[in-house]
Order: structure tokens, then C-alpha cells, then sequence
């Protein structure tokens, strides 16, 4: 994992990473964000392989139906888009001690 980044921009990858953690078709996440069920499966389809890149509202109904902070698609390297996931799934006491570890190394 560590820093790779993605040439083509991180939404794809982390389109797919998320929708197959999910369990859901192409189809299902087009769908239940509120792509047009003829062409929902097409549609992610090309922002996965990278035709085309979601405008910014597509990609936050898609997080949400993915259940991961929109920031995540976009974050450009593997280890940030781990931190923003966990960080998002954790309690307010465990981000706060994040936060606070974090804040002692930027001394």
C-alpha cells in the first residue's frame, strides 16, 4: 500500500475498492445514487475504468451509498485514503486522540 499514486486520479480505484467492500453490482451503486437504472451500470462503469470522472455531486451521493466520506475518492495515495476511512469510522474519543497525537508530532 504506502503512497502510491494514480496517475489518472484516485475516484476509480477507490470507486471500485468501496463498491466491492460493499457487495454491490455496478448497477446497485448507480441505482441507489440515483443514476438512471438503464444506464447505471454503464455509468460506473466508466468512472471506475476512468472515462470519465464523476462531477462532485455524483460522487457525494455515491460515498454515501458507499458509506465512506467523499473525501475518500479523492484522497491521492493509499495511506491517506486508509487514515480518512478509519478516521471516519471511529468514535469521537478515538478521533480525538488521533487528533491530538497528531497535533504533538507537528511540534
Amino acid at each position: 500500500m504506502g503512497l502510491e499514486r494514480h496517475s489518472k486520479g484516485p475516484v476509480g480505484k477507490r470507486l471500485r475498492d468501496a463498491r466491492l467492500a460493499k457487495g454491490l453490482s455496478q448497477k446497485e451503486l448507480g441505482v441507489s445514487a440515483g443514476i438512471d437504472m438503464s444506464s447505471a451500470s454503464a455509468r460506473i462503469n466508466q468512472y471506475e475504468r476512468h472515462t470519465h470522472v464523476p462531477d462532485y455531486g455524483t460522487a457525494q451521493r455515491l460515498a454515501s451509498v458507499l458509506d465512506v466520506p467523499v473525501m475518500y475518492l479523492y484522497a491521492d495515495d493509499d495511506e491517506l485514503a486508509e487514515l480518512v476511512l478509519a478516521y471516519s469510522r471511529a468514535s469521537l474519543r478515538a478521533r480525538a486522540k488521533a487528533r491530538s497525537a497528531l497535533a504533538k508530532t507537528s511540534d
